[in-house]
């Protein structure tokens, strides 16, 4: 573990103190031009500017980046009325010697840390998966390197006073239970028992979700498309939901919560698909029976969190969506679509313009932290306003 001796700030901090304004220039400086090739060629532009621990063969000063204007952006506010947020690309960076591979998953814990997953580029000195930042987006410490290659899914929850961390190692195979330090509680590999599968190898897990009694729902998203009941303790309990695209059915059923909102499926604990195979959001009991679809606003959702009276949804089709309390969209924030930029250079990218989002929560602030599926990662902070 890669551990940063500084404290956390204190509860309640707004992450409006950009104290890592100097190292996302840095960053971007190091990154302009590059896709996901030049990445690797760029090795000694890398160095120079401070991002890997060792000059490779051939690096020399004169490779290094040029200053960046130190003249502040103006600020690129986005959303309507109710709904409004400032947009602050890159906003978590890499620590020095990371290179970010494509980012996955991110979670905040109960003193305003974040954790990031992502799959490790393959010329990144530091090959831990998981970093960890403050609140406000400086590096406190990463582990993880197991998970490099395959860290997917990133979920965050407190089980009775201890928070842990859920990891979905898509190149594993494994859904794996840590301390928020990265000690692993218990891994869950391919459920043969529940007779879904003729082979381990048909399994892939790409999400979880938590049941109000401790229930962990799995979704099998890059697998053969079913949902699975596991207990806190990593043992299988039962099927929920087979592939299909009928009613109670899914493809890749990529991402759920448990939404405990009153709504038009009912009041009580419903589990919420992102069934992105059908371009749908799915809503079923907890047990698997099927309350009803969500589709306006909805293209290719990849997971869904709630806060309040609202959901968010950040899509792979280049958006992240807000739905109100009936499902109906409040707001469709940075739409990029169609994208064709996935491993364009950086300076390709549009300010204010999504990619393709792969995971995004809430802040306890009210802010929106989203993860795009890039091969050099991107981490953007939406700020609300007033």
């Amino acid at each position: 573990m890669n551990e940063h001796a500084r404290d956390d700030r204190a509860p309640g901090t707004h992450a409006t103190h950009d104290t890592n304004a100097s190292e996302r220039r840095a960053f971007l400086a190091a990154v302009a031009g590059l896709g996901a090739a030049g990445l690797a060629a760029s090795a000694a532009r890398r160095a120079a500017a401070g991002w890997l621990t060792t000059d490779p063969p051939g690096a020399s000063p004169a490779a290094a980046v040029p200053p960046v204007s130190a003249k502040p952006a103006p600020p690129l506010v986005v959303g309507p009325a109710g709904a409004r947020f400032e947009v602050v690309h890159d906003w978590l960076v890499p620590p020095k010697g990371c290179m970010f591979g494509d980012t996955h998953g991110v979670a905040q814990d109960a003193k305003g840390n974040v954790y990031l997953a992502h799959t490790v580029h393959p010329e990144s000195t530091l090959r831990d998966a998981v970093i960890v930042y403050s609140r406000d987006g400086s590096f406190l410490r990463s582990f993880g390197k197991e998970f490099a290659g395959g860290a997917h899914g990133l979920d965050l929850v407190d089980e009775g006073g201890t928070e842990f961390l859920y990891h979905c190692d898509t190149a594993r195979r494994l859904v794996v239970k840590t301390a928020l330090d990265g000690t692993v509680a218990w891994e869950a590999g391919c459920p043969m028992q529940s007779g879904a599968y003729a082979a381990a190898g048909e399994w892939c897990p790409t999400n979880v979700a938590f049941g109000p009694d401790g229930t962990v729902f799995v979704g099998d998203g890059y697998g053969k498309s079913f949902i699975h009941a596991f207990s806190p303790k990593g043992e299988w309990k039962s099927v929920v939901a087979r592939p299909g695209a009928g009613k109670g059915e899914v493809s890749c059923p990529h991402g759920m919560t448990v939404d405990l909102r009153k709504g038009p499926f009912g009041d009580g604990p419903k589990l919420a698909v992102a069934d992105r195979g059908n371009r749908r959001i799915q809503y079923l009991s907890l047990d698997g029976r099927h309350l009803g679809f969500l589709a306006e606003g909805v293209r290719m959702p990849c997971d869904m969190k709630v806060r309040g009276d609202r959901m968010l949804v950040p899509d792979l089709e280049s958006v992240v969506t807000i739905l109100g309390p009936d499902g109906t969209p409040v707001a469709q924030l940075c739409d990029g679509h169609p994208s064709s930029l996935r491993g364009a250079a950086r300076e390709s990218f549009v300010p204010g313009r999504f990619v393709h989002p792969h995971d995004a929560i809430w802040l306890a602030n009210g802010d929106i932290l989203v993860a795009e599926w890039v091969p050099i990662g991107r981490v953007t902070l939406l700020r609300a306003t007033a």
